[in-house]
């Protein structure tokens, strides 16, 4: 028997509204992509992107690099993202920014804000908040704002949705996944998201630089605590050496979690100046709680944080302190 829609009972219902009337009387609209974005960024800022577009709503959809993942460039309006801030703009969109600060730069407090995240860190910082962390993606909340709304998903829209909801949740393998999130895959399949073309563009499209760093990060590895506890490093001049980019080795991770004795990893590498950690676990280890000892946030099983340090071993050693002292 067919189900009805349902839509998260994290968010108040009028928040979803809310946020359609802010749209509606604004002139222009700023979509912020959040910093060193993802699949549920891009694709969620790049769903509501293509709803303004085909309403003729003015907006841009920023980043504040213009180093951005070109394997989603398949997303329809993926090349209009910028790094430059339109002079005017009257209300500002962030999607999947778990905090304040992954916007990257300070907001003009008399902008309206209207927040979409899935972040546990995520503090509601937004005039209007659609903020759920018990769901898969920031992609699924999109999605609900779309419904709850009555506004028509299109073939771009839904594309970019399938994106976000599919690479967030490692492609529908992690347990945010429920069977409301599959009947919202199966929605957005109906209207014209491609499964198979959609995983071949992620999937099948790797640099060769990849090949050549990985193996370097996967050397690097460490066990502690007889094989529950793991961690990886990148050195500067690994990328220097293979011209491979921060990106191309992010898969090193997910592959020490599939080490079935490794309870909890972390990954540690130079991004803009500064450690970049990146923290995954299995089971009831909270990861998020590790990074916001770090000022860094995300989820239970996957969350990240940065250290104001250039020495990777250095930072090493201090996030598996803490994370020794957590997991006694």
């Amino acid at each position: 028997m067919k189900k009805d829609f349902i839509i998260s009972n994290k968010v108040d219902m009028s928040e979803y509204t809310k946020a359609l009337e802010l749209i509606e009387k604004s002139r222009y609209i700023l979509i912020i992509t959040h910093v060193n974005p993802d699949p549920d960024s891009i694709g969620s800022a790049l769903a509501l992107s293509n709803l303004f577009y085909e309403n003729k709503i003015k907006h841009k959809v920023y980043n504040i690099s213009s180093d951005l993942p070109q394997n989603l460039d398949f997303i329809p309006r993926f090349e209009k993202i910028t790094d430059q801030l339109p002079a005017f703009f009257d209300l500002a969109i962030s999607v999947d920014c778990g905090t304040y600060k992954r916007l990257g730069f300070e907001l003009d407090s008399s902008i309206p804000l209207i927040n979409f995240d899935h972040h546990k860190s995520n503090n509601s910082f937004g005039v209007v908040n659609i903020v759920d962390p018990l769901k898969s993606s920031t992609a699924e909340l999109v999605y609900e704002f779309f419904k709850h709304n009555g506004l028509y998903i299109t073939k771009n829209s839904a594309t970019a949705l399938y994106v976000g909801i599919y690479d967030d949740t490692l492609a529908f393998s992690l347990n945010r996944c429920d069977e409301i999130t599959f009947e919202k895959i199966n929605f957005l399949v109906e209207c014209g998201a491609s499964p198979s073309e959609i995983a071949n563009k992620l999937l099948r499209r790797d640099s060769l630089a990849k090949y050549r760093i990985i193996p370097k990060v996967l050397d690097s590895l460490e066990l502690y605590k007889e094989g529950e506890i793991a961690s990886i490093i990148a050195k500067e001049e690994w990328f220097k050496e293979t011209g491979a980019h921060n990106r191309d080795c992010e898969d090193a991770l997910d592959m020490v979690m599939s080490i079935a004795i490794v309870r909890i990893a972390f990954f540690v590498r130079i991004v803009n100046g500064v450690s970049r950690v990146s923290l995954r676990s299995k089971g009831k280890i909270d990861v998020s709680a590790i990074a916001s000892h770090f000022d860094g946030g995300g989820h239970f099983n996957a969350a990240g944080c940065t250290l104001d340090l250039l020495d990777v071993e250095k930072a090493k050693e201090i996030v598996l302190k803490e994370i020794l002292e957590i997991y006694k």
